[in-house]
């Protein structure tokens, strides 16, 4: 009698699982790999250099803070994106990329020993409590004709949050009211430094459509609440 062959599927095949598993591995780490440094060069900041050529970084120089800065949809990206504009002083003057990096330095450690994030969102990170700092520096409420230079009797955004943050519950508008943390002058303007570049970095349109607020606040459109 002769032996006949049993057929077997592929699918019940040890060896091919095996090398299924081997050759998607390989390719999850070099994928893995090329994304990884993709991400590196995306977050990487930009130089003062990069601003004045008009060259866009995702995450732009500390000198940022001495530009206007705007955020509009892009159709292309489908999204809003930060707008860098021409210099304007900041607190009355254009600071060098030594002065700008060293404000932002003390902004941040300002942020993470003041605890902020224990109520607030930045870039995603953080509390629901209250508002979300993100783009907070182009919120309408702290521009010309919004309501906080009117309650803090200023001119510009970056004197009107100075006060507001060395005494928050003076100048509260709504019953979560911000406590007094103590925060001196210098570390208020150093604050107001990161806030702007904060809000300078593009975030893939995060959060989404606040560009829908600062344009209702132009063209004077009001919601009832």
């Amino acid at each position: 009698m002769s032996e006949t062959k049993e057929s077997y599927s592929v699918w019940s095949s040890i060896s091919f699982w095996r090398r299924s598993a081997a050759w998607v591995t390989g390719f999850s780490v070099v994928l893995l790999i090329f994304l990884t440094f993709d991400s590196l060069s995306q977050i990487k900041m930009g130089t003062d250099e990069d601003l004045k050529n008009g060259v866009t970084k995702r995450v732009p120089a500390a000198t940022v803070i001495n530009y206007k800065i705007d955020y509009q949809m892009s159709q292309k990206r489908g999204h809003e994106v930060p707008v860098i504009g021409k210099q304007q002083p900041f607190f009355g003057k254009i600071w060098s990329p030594e002065e700008a990096e060293a404000l932002l330095h003390t902004g941040k450690l300002t942020v993470q020993a003041k605890n902020c994030m224990n109520c607030h969102t930045l870039l995603g990170n953080g509390a629901y409590y209250a508002p979300d700092l993100t783009k907070a520096w182009l919120d309408p409420a702290w521009q010309k004709g919004g309501v906080m230079q009117a309650i803090t009797q200023t001119n510009s955004t970056e004197e009107a949050m100075v006060k507001f943050l060395m005494n928050p519950p003076k100048y509260a508008t709504h019953l979560r009211k911000m406590p007094n943390l103590g925060i001196t002058h210098d570390e208020a303007m150093a604050t107001v430094a990161f806030l702007k570049h904060m809000s300078a970095i593009d975030t893939n349109g995060f959060p989404r459509n606040f560009s829908k607020t600062i344009n209702d606040f132009r063209s004077g459109v009001t919601h009832a609440h």
